[in-house]
């Protein structure tokens, strides 16, 4: 399966973005979906993350800033970032959990700049 990211961009602080993760038609059944997000220099770090029921767990540099959600019939899951600041700057990084005839890995987007300005 692919993921398709998109929705990055330059904005000033304190202004929004919504990322958006298609993940493409295939065999593969898609679980848990996710952002990760990686600044210059900096570790991957987990971001947000969603179940197939709608059960979300964030990191806690973002709650009550971001929400994260999904629609299961597209296969997509959306990240609406708000009151963004200079440190959310990363590259984002969408992630899915994939099952094919039992076996579980991980699948990665290519990722999106997003470049918050002060």
């Amino acid at each position: 399966v692919q993921l398709q990211a998109s929705g990055g961009g330059l904005v000033q602080a304190g202004g929004s973005l919504r990322l958006s993760c298609a993940a493409s038609r295939s065999s593969v059944s898609i679980g848990a979906m996710g952002w990760f997000r990686q600044a210059p220099g900096k570790q991957r770090e987990l971001v947000a993350r969603i179940g197939t029921s709608g059960t979300t767990n964030y990191a806690d540099f973002v709650k009550g800033r971001f929400t994260i959600s999904r629609d299961n019939a597209k296969n997509t899951v959306y990240l609406q970032m708000n009151s963004l600041k200079p440190e959310d700057t990363a590259v984002y990084y969408c992630n899915a959990d994939g099952n094919l005839s039992g076996w579980w890995r991980d699948y990665w987007g290519q990722g999106t700049l997003v470049t918050v300005s002060s």
